[in-house]
């Protein structure tokens, strides 16, 4: 049986004339740069998540790089994240001359256990940044609280989790800045590289603006210190040729991590989302004691599957300088060796699906 891990193919044929035609619309005109599908992007952006603005970007990374320099962070800053995501949470974090520094997760959700939060705030800490990893929004009550007692700002990395919500809110209109990825691999995914950052602070919108036209107030005058972190408009046009369609997938999503439970969830450790969130299923990711071995035969059987994440941050070699040491975390890095992620997209069928269960049920 062909199963595919993201689909995009398949996906890009069922939109293929509404994708061809956005794109063809672009070269005709020639406008590569903020075009005005730039706009009109940002507007959908806005409705769906429910955030006043919604400013878009080159990347997910481009995006965290916005939202830090949006609240002034200064380096020797620091800011408290999860060492069990991708690296992208926390290099950006580094590359400003800022301190990650790492809490737990949850057994469960593989988000930051926020209980841990307080112990490691400092007179440095500026910021709290939750993952939302798989596509769940974090513990938002309780972060928010400890953001609020400490005077600290919140941005969440929803690079996964575009579309999730958090008692009835999409996380990208929590905190003081919520960001998204359009990696082609996401939930709603681009033909590239793109990002949004969403905020309903007015000044954060229009620090942001200029920020991303590397700190232009107008043409040639430059304001701030920027980047050149622009979505470009054929990757917003076939954002925008997708967007119909969204909703849809992401039940179609739901109701496919659901068939996985169902059929795994009496032998192996699912993933758990807590009854005030919902997840829009960036990943489906089980654990097993025997990973590996399970992983090498699904692969022999044509089941492609992904680790994310094999190594934990705060043991990556890059991330030596900060002294963390192996059994500082120790759930985070339990996770890292047991977690598996199964195909994930709106377009598997039951046959496959039930393929996958059958394979697993013989290995474990």
């Amino acid at each position: 049986m062909n199963i595919d891990f993201a689909n995009l193919q398949i996906q890009y044929q069922k939109y293929k004339i509404d994708i061809d035609k956005k794109i063809q619309s672009i070269l005709d005109k020639s406008n590569y740069i903020l075009g005005q599908e730039i706009q009109e992007l940002e507007q959908k952006l806005e409705k769906f998540s429910g955030a006043k603005y919604a400013i878009s970007c080159s990347s997910g990374t481009d995006a965290l790089l916005l939202a830090m320099m949006a609240i002034n962070i200064e380096p020797g800053d620091e800011i408290i994240t999860t060492p069990f995501t991708w690296i992208s949470t926390s290099e950006t974090i580094a590359f400003l001359k800022v301190k990650p520094v790492f809490v737990d997760i949850e057994p469960d959700t593989f988000n930051i256990n926020s209980k841990l939060i307080e112990n490691v705030i400092t007179k440095k800490t500026k910021a709290i940044m939750p993952v939302s990893l798989f596509g769940q929004p974090s513990d938002m009550d309780q972060i928010q609280k400890i953001a609020n007692k400490y005077d600290l700002k919140v941005i969440i990395d929803g690079a996964q989790s575009f579309g999730s919500t958090y008692k009835k809110n999409t996380d990208s209109n929590l905190g003081d800045l919520s960001i998204t990825s359009f990696f082609p691999s996401k939930p709603f995914g681009c033909y590239g590289d793109g990002g949004a950052v969403f905020t309903n602070n007015d000044n954060y919108v229009e620090k942001i603006k200029m920020l991303r036209v590397h700190g232009q107030k107008k043409r040639n005058h430059h304001k701030y210190i920027g980047i050149g972190g622009r979505m470009d408009t054929i990757q917003a046009a076939i954002l925008l040729a997708k967007y119909p369609y969204l909703s849809n997938e992401l039940k179609n999503r739901k109701k496919i991590a659901d068939h996985y439970t169902a059929g795994l969830s009496k032998i192996l450790q699912t993933p758990v989302i807590k009854k005030n969130r919902s997840s829009v299923w960036g990943q489906y990711t089980i654990r097993a004691n025997n990973r590996d071995n399970v992983q090498d035969k699904l692969k022999k059987k044509g089941i492609p599957t992904g680790i994310f994440y094999p190594l934990p941050l705060h043991l990556q070699e890059c991330f030596k300088y900060l002294n963390y040491s192996q059994g500082d975390f120790p759930i985070s890095e339990k996770a890292s060796e047991e977690v598996l992620s199964l195909p994930m997209n709106a377009f598997l069928t039951n046959d496959q699906i039930e393929f996958v269960i059958s394979s697993i049920k013989e290995y474990i």
